[in-house]
């Protein structure tokens, strides 16, 4: 089986855990955007400590994603997968032998679990999302990406559980204390997705086998978790209080795929 559980989520800080529940289990860490003793007092609220991590997946270089990886990696002598872009972005540190090539389309295999990176149009170097999965259950992660492009859908499809970006309710944003360039940016075809945008890819992906939906990566400005419960339940046929939120300081529970 596969569960999973957000850290946070927000502009504060991304991080979230996967893991397989066989024996052994494998315990993946996706970003790691706090710092280092946030992190780790995030990770004991989750029954975890950082010698329980086996790998990290950093999806792209803004610092509410990077944050502490290299610092927890050299620490803990914990591999690190990003992309080559995203190297380059941080400056190209060196990792020790610890840093791992992740590439759009080329499945990892990682002790029972296997990620699958997928590019995203979002103003980064070379972001990635992914998907992971045990061999029974899919989950999708999707953060950080200002529009769905067909082959977004496509590494989307099948989803047991889905983590999807729900940014910004688009009049909010327009009526924020937010500059014109900000609001140009983040509402942009590389910014970040507005509700509707994301009820829009989960419809496009629902399927019968559908039992998550989270909604991750709110702005607290800009949202409100009531609006992306309605739009993403009106999306999919979920009750209400069926989607789940993550927030930035409590993340979610520990939900299964």
């Amino acid at each position: 089986m596969l569960r999973f559980k957000s850290l946070g989520s927000g502009s504060s800080g991304n991080a979230t855990v996967v893991e397989t529940t066989g024996a052994p289990a494998f315990r993946l860490l996706i970003d790691c955007g706090l710092g280092l003793k946030h992190l780790l007092a995030r990770l004991a609220q989750a029954g975890l400590q950082a010698s329980d991590i086996h790998a990290v997946f950093i999806t792209h270089e803004h610092g509410d994603h990077i944050g502490c990886a290299r610092s927890f990696a050299l620490r803990y002598r914990i591999p690190v997968w990003m992309s080559r872009g995203t190297h380059a972005a941080i400056g190209a540190p060196d990792f020790e032998g610890l840093l791992k090539t992740a590439r759009d389309g080329e499945a990892i295999d990682l002790g029972g679990l296997q990620v699958t990176p997928f590019t995203v149009p979002h103003d980064a170097r070379e972001p990635l999302q992914l998907t992971c999965t045990d061999g029974a259950a899919k989950l999708g992660i999707l953060t950080d990406l200002g529009h769905a492009t067909s082959h977004v859908l496509a590494h989307l499809q099948h989803c047991d559980a889905l983590l999807l970006e729900c940014n910004h309710d688009s009049e909010l944003l327009a009526q924020s204390v937010y500059p014109a360039f900000l609001k140009k940016r983040v509402g942009g075809n590389y910014g970040h997705l507005s509700n509707a945008a994301a009820g829009d890819i989960a419809r496009a992906v629902l399927h019968d086998g559908l039992k998550h939906l989270v909604a991750a990566h709110l702005s607290e400005q800009n949202n409100r978790p009531e609006l992306a419960q309605e739009v993403l339940s009106g999306a999919v046929g979920f009750e209400k209080d069926d989607i789940v939120v993550a927030g930035a300081l409590t993340g979610t529970p520990w939900l299964h795929a």
